[in-house]
């Protein structure tokens, strides 16, 4: 995964070398990594045996408790339930054309079949991924990174080829809660679509549930009648953190522990909705309507991107 200010580049460990990082601490107590990445540090568990809450043979991202005083106290986002499904439900995807291959290298973004709006001659379509380094559970914080792609048909007339103008984006989370979105372009670019070109980038949000979506569209003028304008739609796009267990030392706190981490962490709640504020599209520094949204568009690296995970 490669976005323009973090790279993410997980390899699948050799038995050697996943059996010197056995873990006996607390926390990841009987845990062998699987993957590692040498960019952000990053790795899957396997539960080798049942321990501190984990079920045997479960495959896990941790997620340290970032309310918790207790260095032991790691949540995790479940990846699969025993080896043999996390690994061959990769391959799958991986073989189906469920996870996409850009220049022999494999991006983990996941593509509903229906998430997919044709306007006219211009199709656009969706797919989405979850980042856990970049997420925790304690604070309530979930990354995603989508990647769009904008394709006109390759039978469309050479007249119909447009140049986009700006976007607008509706945002919705688990409760309800909407953000609005407008901005020139993406990427800072204003791409030309003509018959048979597609454009691709890649973008990224937070949300403070579990879940969320967002929909919208594009505004375009054409190319050969430029004062003639057109809205392209981007469709419903749902976004889902993993299934994640609470750390066991969490639910082992007393009472008045517990009420003091609750009291920090509406605090921290209350700085994040702040920062949601903030704007983190670089570029559309003067756009005072994107710095209401922690939404910011990135193109999409070809040369940098996940070598297996």
């Amino acid at each position: 995964m490669a976005l323009s200010n973090h790279y993410r580049s997980e390899d699948l460990l050799d038995v050697d070398t996943a059996a010197g990082g056995f873990q006996q601490r607390q926390g990841l107590k009987y845990c062998l990594p699987l993957t590692f990445c040498i960019h952000t540090g990053l790795s899957q568990y396997i539960a080798v045996e049942a321990a501190e809450g984990r079920n045997k043979n479960e495959v896990f991202y941790q997620c340290p408790d970032q309310m918790a005083r207790n260095p032991a106290a790691i949540d995790m986002f479940i990846i699969g339930a025993t080896f043999t499904d996390w690994f061959t439900s990769y391959v799958n995807n991986v073989v189906s054309g469920g996870f996409p291959i850009i220049r022999d290298q494999i991006f983990r973004y996941v593509h509903d079949p229906e998430c997919v709006a044709t306007t006219g001659d211009i199709t656009v379509s969706v797919s989405t991924s979850f980042l856990p380094e970049l997420s925790s559970v304690h604070p309530p914080h979930y990354f995603f990174t989508y990647r769009i792609r904008i394709e006109m048909s390759k039978d469309a007339l050479p007249e119909k080829a447009c140049q986009l103008d700006s976007r607008y984006w509706r945002i919705t989370n688990a409760k309800g809660d909407v953000e609005e979105v407008q901005g020139p372009g993406v990427v800072g670019e204003f791409p030309i679509i003509s018959p048979g070109r597609v454009y691709e980038y890649t973008s990224c949000t937070t949300f403070s549930t579990t879940s969320g979506y967002m929909e919208g569209y594009y505004t375009f003028h054409f190319l050969y009648f430029k004062d003639k304008i057109f809205n392209v739609a981007i469709p419903r796009f749902h976004m889902a953190c993993p299934t994640f267990r609470v750390s066991i030392a969490r639910l082992e706190m007393g009472p008045d522990e517990y009420e003091e981490m609750e009291e920090e962490e509406e605090q921290e709640e209350e700085d994040d909705d702040d920062d949601d504020s903030a704007d983190m599209d670089e570029s559309d520094e003067d756009d005072e309507e994107e710095r209401r949204r922690r939404v910011f568009d990135v193109p999409i690296r070809r040369r940098r991107c996940s070598r297996l995970f």
